[in-house]
């Protein structure tokens, strides 16, 4: 009889994949099914059964119409899974020029993903939880979840890298931008159907990007 195979829960720390991407080498992927990408990280005797991304939506106008064509194009695909956080205004004072700015600042998202990571493990959603992120952050957490019997290991999205996540112990990070190759089979197409019959075409400026 087949060994059943070991079910795999990845958690994408959205932002700190977003940024890793912002490089101009990284920027024609932004158009990306995240599904299928992970999916060809996965060993024959692995199943991918969720890709739990986490995020929050930008208050500028055309980083959100940019961002839900996105996620609208991935949720085409049931395994994906969006998990949202949000933006808050905060003041910040300049000590230079002594005005006040205002930022938006992204909250709730660690917690949203340490959350969700130990919650899989102890209800035994999965057997292996790879963490998307360089966010240091997530250490307690994976400390948490290697007291169970559920496997931890770390992705290190292109262009980001943190110390504390490498050095905690376990498997070495899986540095994402040596595959490069796995990036370009997983662009979505430039026109994608949606469940509702929609056809949702790539953002003209990320199509720039492709070429």
């Amino acid at each position: 009889m087949e060994a059943e195979k070991q079910r795999v829960i990845v958690y994408v720390d959205g932002f700190n994949f977003y940024y890793g991407l912002r490089m101009p080498k990284w920027r024609r992927y932004y158009w990306l099914d995240i599904v299928k990408l992970f999916e060809q990280f996965m060993r024959p005797n692995q199943e991918l059964v969720a890709v739990k991304y986490f995020s929050a939506r930008p208050s500028d106008a055309g980083k959100n119409k940019r961002q839900d064509a996105f996620f609208q194009a991935n949720k085409v695909n049931p395994k994906f899974k969006l998990i949202l956080g949000k933006f808050l205004k905060k003041e910040v004072f300049c000590p230079k020029c002594h005005q006040s700015n205002i930022t938006y600042e992204e909250k709730e998202t660690d917690v949203r993903i340490a959350t969700q990571i130990v919650a899989d493990a102890f209800k035994k959603n999965c057997d292996i939880a790879i963490v998307v992120s360089a966010d240091s952050d997530m250490v307690p957490a994976i400390e948490l979840v290697r007291e169970t019997s559920s496997q931890v290991f770390i992705y290190f999205p292109p262009n980001q890298f943190s110390t504390n996540l490498t050095i905690m112990g376990g498997s070495q990070p899986v540095q994402m931008q040596r595959y490069e190759q796995r990036f370009k089979k997983s662009l979505l197409p430039d026109t994608v159907s949606l469940q509702n019959g929609f056809r949702l075409s790539i953002p003209a400026e990320w199509k720039m990007l492709k070429r």
